[in-house]
């Protein structure tokens, strides 16, 4: 079928039936010394954007050239290390261009020990999609959306650890 994307989730079942888990099939997947990149159009994307499994989502957008992205970086590694025990998972969501995370993206993962899941959004067409992101986004880096079932905010700025913690906190509550 010609022009028609599909996107497949799967789902893993406990031995009661009932759903533990989304997998989303990504577009492509990149590897190199052992790890792993998975890259994702928008549209198939946009299902980390909203998750409503009693989880609070931490979803950086950021790139290996963005100087304050770099920045910020540990911020979140911080907090994922500090509130993974605590129902929060935070995504670091590259916009590195694709030819770029073989060279760049994997050795940057790589070389900072990065713990938090990194995944690759390929979608080209941002003016499509920003805006769907936040209507409050324009569309520079880095942003960042903290979310839950009940709750979402977004923030087109850069982080220092205390900030960051308050505003998760704001979630949590």
């Amino acid at each position: 079928m010609r022009g028609i994307t599909l996107v497949l989730l799967l789902f893993t079942t406990t031995i009661f039936g009932q759903v533990s888990e989304e997998v989303i099939r990504p577009l492509k997947t990149y590897s190199l010394n052992g790890v792993e990149v998975n890259s994702y159009d928008f549209e198939t994307f946009k299902t980390f954007l909203n998750k409503k499994d009693g989880t609070t989502y931490v979803i950086n957008f950021w790139a290996t050239w963005c100087l304050p992205c770099l920045k910020e970086l540990p911020y979140f590694e911080k907090l994922n290390q500090q509130y993974k025990d605590k129902g929060v998972k935070v995504i670091l969501v590259s916009l590195d261009i694709p030819k770029r995370i073989e060279s760049n993206l994997i050795p940057f993962i790589i070389k900072r020990k990065l713990q938090s899941l990194v995944i690759h959004l390929d979608d080209p067409d941002a003016n499509t999609w920003i805006e769907k992101v936040s209507p409050n986004w324009g569309g520079s880096i880095p942003a960042t959306v903290i979310y839950n079932a009940t709750e979402s905010k977004f923030y087109e700025r850069i982080f220092i650890y205390e900030d960051l913690e308050k505003e998760l906190k704001t979630i949590l509550k």
